[in-house]
């Protein structure tokens, strides 16, 4: 009988599914989470793993669901830890993304684009691209600046896939891009023009023709510019003679006034000096807008 109750003993501690007072103890953690319609007890026991307390991945994505998924807040609590850095990374950026652009996340991600929940470059550098206009900071081979523009936050982008198809040559309108209205800029080029700035991404682009095209033609990837998003290597699309007339007449810019660069993981980003449009010529552009819009569907609104 003392043989079975010491076993007894032993096993209530080496199993941690049988309850004692020490686990119970370590068990009784639990936090109030105000939501947005009202917050409740929730119970969280101690799984055993090194992200528990506020580490835990469930509670992060209350605090944060409180939050409303604000982008500022999370890129703080990436530069506390390396844990939550990729906690966020991983969890916090894709939820983001979902509640800002769902119906764009939904399009990036469906039929097999994103194997596994993965995005090319990660969900951190998406949920930059959605928030975060690159200006121009160096002049490039065929677009030159007199100064340099910053980048900066933008509380609110419109992203169509309409547009991103401007931006393709026709070989290649079997894929699907994404690209942003233009960001102006008050810099004023050689003929006062204003700076825009743009941005994109392509959907699946490791199985995209425009990336089949690059590799095929042996594009060389661009030595001195990276993809203010991901920071990989890119290719310049004026350079590849991939830029068709269409993007020009989109952006609202001149033929041969703008340059793009697409990065190997998808990511677009480019410049282009907006001209100052006649109001005959702006109603024109109002009409091709609103036809080319009609079938757009698949639009990716971001607000802050």
């Amino acid at each position: 009988m003392e043989r079975s109750r010491k076993n007894q003993n032993f096993n209530s501690f080496s199993n941690p599914a049988t309850p004692t007072a020490s686990s119970a103890a370590a068990a009784s953690f639990s936090t109030n989470i105000g939501g947005g319609s009202g917050g409740g007890g929730v119970f969280f026991a101690n799984s055993g793993d090194a992200n528990t307390g506020i580490l835990d991945e469930t509670v992060l994505m209350l605090v944060f669901r409180s939050l409303n998924w604000d982008p500022h807040v999370i890129c703080v609590a990436a530069c506390v830890s390396r844990r939550l850095r990729a906690v966020a990374r991983r969890v916090l950026f894709r939820e983001l993304c979902i509640s800002r652009a769902p119906r764009m996340v939904s399009a990036l991600t469906s039929g097999g684009a994103a194997p596994g929940g993965r995005l090319g470059g990660g969900w951190d550098a998406l949920a930059k691209l959605l928030f975060f206009c690159c200006g121009c900071a160096a002049p490039t081979h065929f677009f030159a600046v007199d100064l340099p523009e910053p980048g900066h936050f933008v509380g609110v982008s419109r992203f169509s896939k309409t547009s991103g198809r401007s931006f393709l040559v026709r070989r290649c309108w079997g894929d699907v891009l994404f690209v942003s209205d233009p960001c102006e800029h008050r810099a004023g080029g050689g003929s006062g023009d204003d700076l825009g700035a743009y941005r994109g991404v392509f959907r699946g682009f490791m199985r995209s023709r425009t990336r089949a095209w690059l590799i095929g033609k042996q594009a060389e990837l661009e030595i001195r510019v990276r993809c203010p998003y991901c920071g990989a290597r890119v290719w310049s699309m004026t350079a590849a003679g991939l830029v068709p007339k269409s993007a020009s007449r989109r952006l609202g810019s001149h033929e041969g006034s703008l340059e793009y660069f697409v990065c190997v993981n998808g990511h677009l980003h480019g410049y282009c000096w907006l001209a100052h449009l006649s109001t005959d010529e702006d109603g024109e552009e109002d009409d091709d807008d609103e036809e080319q819009d009609e079938d757009d569907d698949d639009d990716g609104n971001v607000a802050f």
